[in-house]
């Protein structure tokens, strides 16, 4: 599109963007592809994370939504491992390709800013670099997929407010229904999206049918979702308040700092930079818009405690903005260093160590990764967990053995036992945790039921008359994660039935 083409299609808004710069494919596509074959090669590393044990289970139980998420990643990984059975490289390909997918877009999104080869690729290279992302990408999230989808829209968003193409609209349209159905973070970031347009401009916007056109699409995709949670009473109300009062990465104090920490530190000098010229210069004024979002989501997520990372869709654009701003007139004095080559591959080589399993299994406690990325050491040991699970059922008789149940405090667990249980003779695991307590209850056998997850037998006293300690947890490496050192139960003298006893145990965090 030239200038003058450019000016006729939106004169109102003084706005006359040269010919963007062209894509710089190949460099992109091999930072992208990097990542992602980085990813995959360490995917078989260590073991599950606890939330994939739990989508293997979902996916079983396939359902237009959960408690504690929408369907499509469920669904995801019912596809995965009903074609590839249960590989963890197969299971995890998409999250690695998602993360490489990103890069790409986020070098895309400095194009569609005015920037050329060095600001694609050093906001290519911060995407590729940033800890969180690097961290979601190495396994099966909803916080992996968000991220792309989300990413894809502020990248497409940005190129309507350069290229005024009402039928991008539609496409936004596609990507937030499917992001309604990953998470539910995308109506907020639409939102903040719109009032951001709405204070910058233009806002003729509304007046387009192909944006309504967009918006049916999204509530269409989203609607069956959206049904189910108010047919179960809205639970993700409930889980949004357990995840503000658990108060993770810091709580309110901790949002600002950590989304710096997640996304680099040294490279969030990149995106910090991109929001003050976003506010400031006027080459990229009519994409200000992006920064009145951004200050708005901050805002909204720090009312209702959300986590810092529930921001990272923006974080390309802002790292774009900065990146075309040095591109075009230079580093600000006194942080040339800060994007420098040699920053990029420090901060690279340290998101490596601190979020990927490169260490033997055995090294993890003495390394700094469990303090700095606590998923990875729940990456760990659930084998040994469920083999002693096993043991303390073959240590039962005979006769109890047969009719023994076997309930966990969180969806991991049982979802652990589900994985490796079949082989070492146990049943059916079940847990009152999230969407778990939806996929069933246990069958009044009058037998014992093995219970791990409490950490005292007074918190079972009130459901079981008589509760013995007949084993603990032990992940053999001395890694201090959520299932270290947990006591197992065996329970007799259930007081009630099942289904009064089921009610009663339902929980979500």
């Amino acid at each position: 599109m030239s200038a003058s083409t450019s000016a006729e299609a939106h004169p109102a808004d003084g706005i006359t963007p040269d010919d963007p710069p062209s894509i710089r494919w190949r460099p992109l596509l091999t930072i992208g592809g990097a990542l992602g074959v980085l990813l995959i090669a360490l995917s078989p590393w260590y073991g599950y994370h606890r939330d994939e044990l739990y989508f293997r289970v979902a996916a079983r139980h396939l359902a237009w939504g959960y408690p504690d998420q929408p369907a499509l990643v469920p669904l995801l990984a019912r596809a995965l491992t009903e074609v590839f059975g249960d590989s963890l490289v197969a299971l995890r390909a998409p999250s690695a390709l998602a993360a490489g997918a990103g890069v790409v877009i986020a070098g895309l999104t400095a194009r569609e800013l005015g920037g050329g080869r060095r600001a694609q690729l050093m906001t290519a290279g911060a995407f590729a670099a940033g800890p969180f992302l690097v961290a979601s990408g190495h396994l099966l999230s909803t916080a992996t997929f968000d991220l792309l989808v989300s990413t894809a829209i502020v990248w497409l968003a940005v190129r309507w407010a350069r290229t005024r193409d009402h039928r991008l609209f539609p496409v936004i349209g596609v990507l937030a229904a499917v992001a309604g159905n990953i998470k539910y973070l995308a109506a907020p970031l639409l939102a903040a999206l719109v009032v951001g347009l709405l204070v910058t401009g233009p806002r003729d916007f509304l007046r387009r049918p192909a944006l309504w056109a967009g918006a049916a699409i999204a509530v269409l995709g989203t609607a069956p979702g959206l049904v189910w949670q108010a047919r179960h009473g809205w639970p993700q109300l409930e889980m949004a308040d357990q995840i503000a009062a658990e108060g993770d990465f810091g709580g309110r104090l901790g949002f600002v700092p950590f989304q710096i920490v997640l996304s680099g530190t040294v490279l969030a000098v990149l995106w910090i930079h991109g929001l003050v010229r976003l506010l400031r210069s006027p080459d990229l004024r009519p994409y200000r818009f992006l920064a009145y979002a951004y200050l708005l989501l901050n805002a909204v997520f720090l009312i209702t405690a959300g986590k810092p990372y529930y921001l990272a869709g923006l974080w390309a654009a802002l790292w774009a903005a900065g990146a075309v701003e040095i591109e075009r007139r230079g580093a600000p004095r006194g942080v040339g260093w800060a994007v420098s080559v040699p920053a990029y591959a420090i901060v690279g080589a340290m998101t490596v160590l601190t979020t990927l399993p490169v260490y033997p299994v055995g090294w993890l406690k003495n390394t700094p990764q469990p303090a700095i990325n606590a998923d990875a050491a729940e990456t760990v040991g659930w084998p040994r967990f469920t083999a002693e699970i096993a043991r303390v059922h073959r240590s039962l008789p005979p006769d109890e053995r047969a009719r023994a149940t076997i309930l966990t405090s969180n969806y991991g667990e049982a979802g652990a036992i589900d994985r490796y249980g079949p082989a070492l003779g146990l049943p059916r695991p079940h847990s009152g945790h999230n969407g778990y307590w939806h996929f069933g209850r246990p069958a009044d056998t009058g037998g014992p039921t093995i219970v791990v997850g409490p950490e005292s037998a007074a918190d079972l006293t009130r459901f079981w008359t008589r509760v013995t300690v007949a084993g603990r947890i032990d992940n053999g490496v001395g890694l201090g994660n959520e299932e270290q050192g947990k006591p197992v139960f065996v329970c007799r003298g259930q007081r009630e039935p099942w289904a009064l006893l089921w009610p009663k145990l339902r929980r979500l965090s």
